[in-house]
């Protein structure tokens, strides 16, 4: 009898014990995606503020993408540089709609890869993913990197059944 509640302990523990790990991953995943979105939706607001409380100071920024001579490159910008664009006021919303995340967690470091399309205003500018690379913190999940693709065709739209995230 002692060796049977034994092994129920053990599987039981085989089973509780990764649910409590994926508990506390899902409110991980739900604190990184809640990051990304604040600064889509400062993106929005035009509000560098709200944007520059999700990164870290010297967080990296890039796209993927072909140069003029037709070769994949990567062109490297700044988060100084994106807030100053975002802060200086603009006749149209910048306005990113995201179709969906891909959250990979380990420990203090997670990825997130999202599909996503780039409106100015009601315009359709470009479409392509972002990569994610944030870092737990104490005060919590900011973003480090971003680097991004773009492209001008077979872009998801609501027209075509998407709906943001």
């Amino acid at each position: 009898m002692k060796k049977l509640a034994i092994c129920f302990s053990v599987l039981l523990s085989m089973v509780l014990f990764p649910l409590q790990g994926n508990a506390q991953q899902s409110e991980d995943e739900q604190t990184i995606i809640k990051a990304i979105q604040q600064m889509f939706n400062g993106m929005r607001a035009g509000d560098s503020t709200m944007i520059s409380a999700v990164f870290v100071r010297d967080a990296r920024m890039g796209t993927a993408a072909k140069n003029r001579e037709g070769k994949i490159a990567l062109r490297e910008g700044s988060l100084n540089r994106f807030l100053t664009q975002i802060a200086t006021p603009h006749d149209q919303v910048y306005d990113e709609k995201i179709w969906s995340y891909e959250v990979r967690i380990d420990g203090p470091l997670a990825y997130v890869w999202t599909d996503y399309s780039f409106y100015l205003g009601e315009k359709l500018s470009h479409c392509g993913y972002n990569v994610f690379e944030l870092v737990k913190f104490e005060e919590g999940w900011k973003i480090t990197s971003i680097v991004d693709t773009r492209r001008k065709e077979n872009c998801k739209t609501p027209e075509l059944g998407y709906t943001e995230k």
